[in-house]
């Protein structure tokens, strides 16, 4: 099941009834590592904690596979004349389980690099966060490994995992300090290009009846219920 742009757990059956399970039928990909609209599978939680198959492997409902399929089942959205429509407008405000931000970026590097030396340098930003999570994670970092293997460059990867490897007293702290010291060093490198490693998600506002509610408006200068 794939939940990169859908909705994790039980099916929305609304949605299915517009983008349903018929719809999805022949949307299959080869690449696990990069998805058609530029999510980097290969370094998603959900991916790695096998919840998900990735994109175009046992898909639930996605409009942007299903726009494929309209348009000749086209591997990466990039390779589409239409590329980039109106679905691309704001695709980077919002996170998910994944990070977003660099969808844009990525697909048009992708593209310029080639889908081969982009797929190269996804495995060996996998091997690092394999790494980190397997030694650096105290049950509160796999999210912020995750982002961080996403949004840093390959070789500020490579640095931070220089400098962890190099310190010779990381070893004689305790696990919990190893752990906030890696992500310390990761954290410093972000935070030179003004980098935020955390998801960013749309705030919404939910009653107790699972629908969006209004924000509450002041009656007579105060709050109703005050």
């Amino acid at each position: 099941m794939s939940v990169c742009g859908s909705s994790y757990g039980k099916p929305n059956r609304a949605k299915s009834r517009i983008y349903g399970a018929d719809t999805m039928k022949g949307f299959e990909r080869k690449n696990q590592l990069f998805s058609l609209c530029g999510l980097n599978c290969g370094l998603c939680p959900m991916l790695l904690g096998n919840y998900c198959g990735g994109c175009g492997n046992g898909n639930q409902s996605c409009r942007i596979a299903k726009c494929s399929l309209e348009h000749g089942k086209v591997e990466y959205c990039y390779e589409c004349k239409q590329y980039p429509c109106e679905k691309y407008q704001h695709i980077d405000e919002y996170d998910s389980f994944i990070t977003h931000r660099r969808r844009k970026a990525d697909l048009e590097r992708a593209q310029s690099i080639g889908i081969e030396r982009y797929n190269f340098e996804q495995q060996e930003k996998i091997q690092i966060l394999s790494h980190l999570l397997s030694n650096y994670n105290d049950g509160r970092r796999k999210n912020f490994f995750c982002v961080a293997v996403n949004l840093l460059e390959l070789s500020e990867l490579q640095e931070a995992m220089k400098q962890i490897q190099s310190n010779d007293e990381l070893p004689l702290l305790s696990f919990k300090e190893q752990c906030s010291y890696v992500a310390e060093v990761f954290q410093k490198i972000a935070d030179r290009r003004n980098i935020k490693l955390r998801l960013i998600k749309k705030k919404q506002h939910t009653s107790v009846y699972g629908k969006i509610a209004k924000p509450a408006e002041p009656v007579n200068g105060k709050m109703n219920g005050a």
